[in-house]
């Protein structure tokens, strides 16, 4: 998607992220979204240190810097969610980032948004679309629902601690 196109869905609406504004709308997303995620799965020390290293204004800027593309997902007009991926070689992108706010859960949000990212990636001839999941968040039946597989795990170390993760993979139709 380029920065002027929007994916619309009776009072949907998902846009290119793509300046400094969106930041704290971003920020702001992720307070709702990280602890109710992943408080059942990380220490609450482990929770407040990834957060911090990831959703701070100036990580956020430096992750858009690097080449990470943001979608930003409205519902009647009020922020529901997120999402970011970002070219890998061969063709392949990663989806670094993808959740809905809780109060907009079951509305089918999460499955426009990833969709949105599936074609994002096929417009710039992405062949594959690669992502992370803890091995324990519930969130892998939702990508499995959606094409993708367990390619391998992996443990990677941050500060402390360390993200214990499935690596899943789907393969992209060409349009």
């Amino acid at each position: 998607m380029s920065a002027a196109t929007s994916a619309k869905s009776n009072n949907t609406i998902i846009r290119t992220a793509f300046n400094p504004d969106d930041i704290p709308v971003i920020a702001t997303l992720a307070e709702q979204t990280w602890a109710p995620t992943y408080q059942n799965i990380l220490s609450a020390e482990q929770l407040n240190f990834m957060f911090q290293e990831i959703y701070n204004p100036e990580a956020l800027k430096q992750q858009m810097e690097a080449g990470q593309q943001f979608l930003l997902l409205f519902q009647d007009q009020a922020p529901a969610g997120f999402a970011s991926y970002s070219a890998l070689p061969d063709n392949s992108f990663k989806l670094n980032k993808l959740y809905v706010s809780p109060a907009f859960h079951g509305y089918g949000l999460g499955r426009l948004l990833i969709n949105a990212v599936e074609e994002a990636v096929k417009h710039v001839s992405g062949t594959t679309l690669l992502l992370n999941v803890n091995r324990n968040n519930p969130a892998r039946s939702f990508y499995e629902k959606c094409g993708y597989t367990i390619a391998y795990e992996e443990d990677i170390p941050i500060g402390p601690y360390f993200m214990n993760d499935y690596v899943m993979q789907k393969k992209l139709a060409v349009t």
